[in-house]
């Protein structure tokens, strides 16, 4: 009687036994092919994307403002090339709500080479000017340049060559900005201080303030990024010097893994915790330290982000939370170390394990550089597309009325044939501006649709980059564990062989992964865009819903990113495409699950430890050198903007570095508990069947020691 064949277990077949298995399969076929061509035409129309971009982008015009006339400001080889300022007639203006949607105050703007110093309406400088004619000299450098005295008010307005009043200013990202501690520093939000415009009007510090805070807004929404430019470009040499020092660190860290385990496992311990230490007492002392600013201070210099940002640092409330936050991930970790005792020599014989098979191939150690030049060239290309697609257009002007209304204000015009139109005759004193930059061309009107694509291939090939390291290092640890004879029976070259497979064969599965991750990351990115757009409207149930989708979101990265990572590891073994390479993971990790809860949690919190210290490291000696600490043995730079700027670059980079080499001991240690889980199905430890696995690790993982080996 015929037996009965037994059902699909929910839980998939286990392996079977295969005399003629000796590690990753070397006879291959491309899979996924769809998606792979789906990708390399993804590619052609990035590049295409790119050029296009590139021709008609400009990126001065985020580096230099640009006037009425649309001129750039402080340009080489134009003359404007020593006026390197923008100035506005009339400030009041850039109160208009319309300011911040067009990016561009409706107002005279010119180009000069200073500042006014002095509070000086055109109707003083005439009186003045009678007595003393330096007066016209000095006002005439904030007049257009063929402006020439007139008599009264109304044929000012009608020329509009001269403002009706200058306000002692101070340049900020090359724009002067109103100084209202020049007008009355000691004014507070209380006081009424009131003055003539130059027009007749009486004006209030309240109004002057909004508008300063106008152009304020204007300049932050348009060219921050200068002044961190600026300190990027003081302080590059130090940055490099920084992340060659994370490198340095990590590379000595996995070298120092192969032979001290245990004892770099607690270093990484007691190194994060006394980090984390001198970051809670350096808190403590600055908390100790700072007296409270009263409040009057900060309406004083109310606008500039940079005010802004050296006040928070000037509050003690800042570096009490910030001080509570450190302690809080101090107890965390010694609660988790507490939690973990008892499986730390579990990660030790991990790491030893990884360490080995590491050192049998010492150029998984080169390979994140591969890596990092990779992504750095994706970062690299996308930021340059970016910045190409927001400064592509041509200058488009807009007739602008000084004062009174307008049946053409705000149309488009020409500044050529501009004088020669009705609109000067029926809009007195009304001018052909610049506005911003545009167009109505197809380009134009698909700007916002370019960037989208943009930053969904920038997702798909970071992804991507990172899957293709994943595979190519699942392949070269696999062909070291399946090798009985440890290391005469390791192919030659096993990570090029690896890599060479995963590029040929694989690259629609890789594809495939990365593009579901990529599709994961664009959803939470829109997620995020919508809710600070809707931020003013919403409500409390919208907050709540907010929230939710962040969670679900965020756990839904995590478990993609966790499932690619094992279904390219069984890529890397069997050469199937990328939906059989998941599920045929995904039932073994379910075989196996209390086996992957220890290695993964264990092996993880450690290494999480060691790329923290790195960080730790190099941020500390940074926050010394950038806040002058250390004059005494190195002097850096004394120039910066923001110190935390450098620094922050720093601390974030020098981690990414340790991420880099640490995450091949991630993958080496994944790899290899895979590899044991199929070797306990296929063999048994017989003699006809013996183990791959080493006597230690099988040991610690079943608690039973391994039969005979081969």
């Amino acid at each position: 009687m015929a037996r009965k064949r037994k059902p699909p277990s929910s839980q998939g077949d286990p392996r079977r036994y295969d005399p003629d298995f000796q590690g990753p399969t070397a006879k291959r076929t491309c899979t996924d092919v769809l998606c792979c061509l789906i990708f390399l035409l993804f590619i052609l129309g990035y590049v295409l994307l790119g050029l296009l971009a590139w021709a008609h982008g400009d990126p001065r015009k985020m580096a230099y403002p640009t006037d009425s006339q649309g001129h750039f400001c402080g340009q080489k080889g134009t003359p404007n090339e020593n006026k390197t300022v923008l100035f506005y007639f009339n400030i009041f203006r850039c109160t208009s709500p319309s300011m911040m949607l067009r990016l561009q105050c409706s107002t005279t703007q010119i180009c000069v080479s200073r500042c006014p110093e002095r509070f000086l309406t055109y109707l003083d400088m005439q009186f003045l000017n009678k007595e003393d004619k330096n007066y016209w000299e000095y006002y005439r450098q904030f007049c257009k340049a063929k402006a020439k005295p007139v008599e009264t008010l109304r044929d000012l307005l009608m020329s509009g060559d001269c403002p009706l009043a200058v306000y002692p200013s101070r340049p900020f990202l090359q724009r002067c900005i109103p100084d209202l501690s020049a007008l009355n520093g000691t004014w507070t939000p209380g006081s009424r201080m009131k003055f003539e415009d130059g027009s007749g009007q009486t004006r209030t510090m309240l109004e002057f303030r909004e508008a300063a805070n106008g152009i304020s807004d204007l300049i932050n929404a348009r060219t921050i990024g200068l002044k961190l430019l600026e300190d990027y470009a003081t302080s590059w040499k130090w940055i490099l010097i920084g992340l060659t020092v994370a490198m340095a660190l990590s590379w000595t860290f996995l070298i120092l893994l192969r032979f001290t385990a245990g004892f770099l496992f607690w270093f990484f311990i007691f190194g994060v915790l006394g980090i984390i230490g001198y970051g809670i007492w350096y808190c403590f002392l600055e908390y100790s330290s700072i007296q409270q600013r009263p409040q009057s201070t900060f309406w004083m210099y109310g606008f500039g982000i940079q005010r802004r940002v050296n006040m928070f640092f000037h509050l003690k409330e800042t570096w009490f939370s910030m001080m509570i936050i450190l302690s809080a991930i101090e107890i965390i970790i010694i609660i988790v170390l507490i939690f973990l005792r008892t499986r730390i020599q579990v990660a030790i014989i991990l790491l030893q394990e990884g360490s080995k098979a590491i050192s049998y191939l010492p150029s998984a150690l080169i390979y994140p550089v591969l890596t990092f030049i990779l992504l750095s060239i994706c970062i690299s290309y996308w930021a340059v597309t970016a910045v190409f697609l927001a400064t592509s257009g041509v200058p488009i002007f807009k007739v602008m009325v000084p004062a009174g209304q307008c049946i053409y204000e705000d149309e488009t015009c020409d500044p050529e044939i501009f004088p020669y139109t009705n609109i000067p005759k029926d809009c007195p004193g009304a001018s052909c501006n610049f506005a911003f930059y545009g167009g109505r061309s197809m380009y134009h009107n698909y700007i916002l649709t370019f960037q989208v694509y943009n930053l969904f291939a920038f997702l798909w090939l970071i992804n991507f980059v990172i899957a293709l390291g994943q595979c190519a290092l699942a392949g070269a640890f696999a062909s070291y564990y399946w090798a009985m004879k440890k290391p005469d029976d390791i192919p030659p070259y096993p990570l090029f062989t690896a890599f060479g497979r995963a590029v040929r064969y694989h690259t629609g599965s890789l594809a495939f992964g990365s593009l579901i991750l990529a599709s994961v990351q664009m959803f939470k990115v829109i997620v995020e865009y919508l809710d600070r757009r809707l931020k003013k409207a919403q409500n409390s149930a919208a907050q709540f819903l907010h929230c939710c989708l962040q969670c679900c979101f965020w756990c839904l990265e995590k478990m993609v990113k966790f499932l690619n990572r094992n279904a390219y590891i069984m890529i890397a073994l069997y050469g199937k495409n990328f939906c059989e390479s998941t599920r045929d993971a995904f039932y073994l990790l379910m075989r196996n699950i209390l086996k992957v809860t220890v290695t993964d949690e264990v092996t993880y919190f450690v290494l999480l430890l060691g790329k923290v210290l790195v960080s730790g490291i190099v941020g500390v000696l940074a926050f010394l050198l950038f806040t002058e600490r250390l004059q005494i043995i190195v002097e850096g730079p004394t120039t910066l903007n923001y110190y935390w700027v450098p620094f922050l670059t720093l601390v974030f980079g020098s981690y990414m570095i340790a991420h880099g080499f640490f995450s091949v001991y991630s993958m080496c240690v994944e790899t290899i508990f895979i590899c044991f889980c199929e070797d306990l199905e296929r063999n048994d430890g017989s003699a006809e069947k013996p183990y791959f696995v080493t006597p230690s690790l099988h040991s610690i993982l079943t608690k039973k020691r391994p039969g005979p080996q081969r």
